[in-house]
């Protein structure tokens, strides 16, 4: 059947009003086998092949997407996980069933729609999935994409949830001030690199913490960090900070946790702010988790806040002109690394975990 369905397609046959064909695509997609505790590995991953019908029923606001591309996060581990304290907390923190098709931000084409806000061969943006194909029920989480003029993969990527947490967890979480002096750690990572760049920007003393030598040039020879600091040299972390920061830290953008969170908090000035991000030093080892001192926490009158990029998308209009804006004049760096087809998912994945990435990790699925 999917041999003449795609002859019929190819060729534009005509087809007998008595001959009902349905388009049939074989669809490609990532699922776990079980929960993971602990790091991922590639054994964790199924690559599954399930014929899917290229039609949505009468009356159906559903919509097919062909996925282009897919943002890769290492918040994912814990909707992996057989329990997670996140799920008492929202909603998108909903595990994930194993054997079933995993969700993920993306770029993507519409194949099929019943929904009139989407048409065919329209570009969206919004949660596609881990596969090359995916049934949007409602058209649900999704809307239309203008690409403004900047490669597709900027709208998974610096466009997309990554960007808006780093502008939002900044400007809105940190508060800072010209002048201060901002650490961040993960500052390489899809996040980080954004909110060092817009500390700069503003006119921060910023310092990143990264895990390799190539990581710390990088930061400092094309991102415009002021210094950097490869912290798997760095014995002691409380005496690395007062080092980079011997007038003590006013911001902290925490992407890691675990002990750079306790030291970070030791060189804090009175009245820092520490925007906590993420903490991916404890996602996959819980006796990682941080203990910062709270007297410090106290006596300093320091704010540690969570957030969630959920929390502010009321900025994301002025968020895309302001990054659109300092793309078209140079001032941002956009830093992507890209994998290509689905298969390369699951290494993608483990490789967050593994500090193989720099920049935003996105893999691309189809050119098109």
């Amino acid at each position: 059947m999917y041999q003449l369905t795609y002859l019929l397609y190819k060729h534009q046959w005509h087809i007998p009003p008595s001959m009902k064909v349905t388009m049939e695509v074989n669809n490609r997609y990532i699922t776990i086998k079980t929960h993971i505790e602990g790091a991922p590995k590639e054994s964790d991953f199924e690559l599954k092949n399930a014929a899917l019908a290229l039609s949505i029923e009468a009356g159906s606001n559903d919509v097919i997407v062909k996925t282009l591309y897919v943002s890769i996060d290492p918040y994912q581990i814990n909707l992996m996980k057989s329990y997670s304290s996140s799920r008492k907390a929202t909603v998108a923190a909903a595990p994930i069933t194993p054997g079933e098709a995993i969700d993920g931000y993306g770029v993507a084409k519409v194949v099929v729609s019943g929904n009139p806000e989407f048409q065919k061969d329209e570009l969206v943006v919004g949660f596609v999935g881990w596969g090359e194909y995916k049934l949007v029920k409602g058209g649900d989480r999704l809307r239309n994409l203008d690409p403004m003029g900047f490669p597709l993969s900027y709208h998974a990527g610096i466009f997309g949830y990554g960007g808006l947490t780093a502008y939002s967890g900044f400007f809105e979480i940190c508060k800072p001030r010209k002048g201060e002096k901002v650490f961040v750690s993960g500052a390489s990572g899809s996040v980080g690199n954004l909110v060092g760049q817009f500390a700069k920007l503003f006119g921060c003393y910023v310092v990143g913490s990264v895990g390799n030598n190539k990581k710390v040039a990088l930061l400092k020879e094309k991102l415009g960090f002021d210094d950097a600091f490869n912290y798997k040299e760095e014995p002691d972390l409380k005496a690395t900070l007062r080092r980079y920061f011997p007038d003590g830290i006013d911001v902290y953008f925490d992407n890691v946790g675990g002990d750079m969170l306790e030291a970070a908090v030791a060189n804090m000035n009175l009245f820092g702010r520490v925007a906590a991000c993420g903490a991916i030093s404890e996602y996959t080892n819980a006796s990682k988790r941080a203990s910062p001192n709270m007297l410090d926490v106290v006596y300093k009158r320091i704010k540690i806040q969570g957030f969630l990029v959920s929390d502010h998308i009321n900025l994301y209009a002025d968020f895309v002109s302001t990054i659109g804006d300092h793309l078209r004049n140079g001032k941002i760096q956009p830093l992507e690394d890209i994998s290509n087809g689905v298969e390369s998912i699951p290494s993608a994945f483990i490789g967050l975990f593994q500090g193989d990435n720099i920049g935003k990790k996105i893999v691309c699925v189809a050119e098109d």
